[in-house]
């Protein structure tokens, strides 16, 4: 802070103005990070505000995302013929806070129930899931499986019952290979 207050740069009007030697940059989904060339290290958070940001909205009309031969992002502006390793949305991102999404903001009609639970690791927990042999009851229970849950499948039908089981090992099996024992399902008539 000294060395701002030195180059005359701690009184500034905008609080996202970047300290000398950062520089701001985006992911190629739009996630905004800062470069601090001086330390040679990168964060997500401002490094003055501590907010972290995204860009919004898509390319301005012309534009084009591109990847080079290093997999570094550019952008190619085809009206102008130019190009430039700097997103033109920089200069609109909007504040993302992390801690508190909104359930309206992340999650639709269409999302699933892998979707919701991606990332989460429910080993060690206990689920029970009424109706689970068919419908949004099966499709809750294998969520929960496939994400190292123990599931108790509550239904009415043990044949069916015992069918969801076999249909939901059966994909473990086929996307993750390990020994079936990690997908503990269990059918109570």
């Amino acid at each position: 802070m000294a060395a701002l207050r030195y180059a005359g740069l701690d009184d500034t009007d905008s609080e996202d103005e970047l300290p000398p030697g950062w520089e701001e940059r985006t992911t190629k989904d739009g996630w905004v990070y800062y470069a601090n060339h001086t330390e040679e290290k990168t964060q997500w958070e401002h490094p003055k505000t501590g907010k972290r940001k995204r860009v919004a909205g898509d390319l301005p009309y012309g534009w084009e995302q591109e990847t080079d031969e290093n997999g570094q992002v550019f952008f190619v502006d085809h009206i102008n013929k130019r190009t430039t390793y700097v997103d033109p949305r920089l200069a609109f991102t909007v504040d993302d806070n992390p801690t508190k999404p909104t359930t309206q903001q992340r999650y639709d009609g269409s999302t699933t129930a892998m979707e919701i639970l991606q990332g989460r690791d429910f080993t060690g927990k206990v689920v029970v899931v009424t109706g689970a042999n068919s419908g949004i009851g099966f499709e809750t229970a294998k969520s929960f499986a496939l994400h190292g849950a123990h599931v108790i499948l509550a239904c009415r039908n043990m044949a069916r019952a015992s069918e969801a089981v076999s249909r939901i090992l059966e994909e473990w099996n086929t996307k993750y290979h390990p020994p079936p024992e990690k997908c503990r399902i269990k059918v109570f008539d």
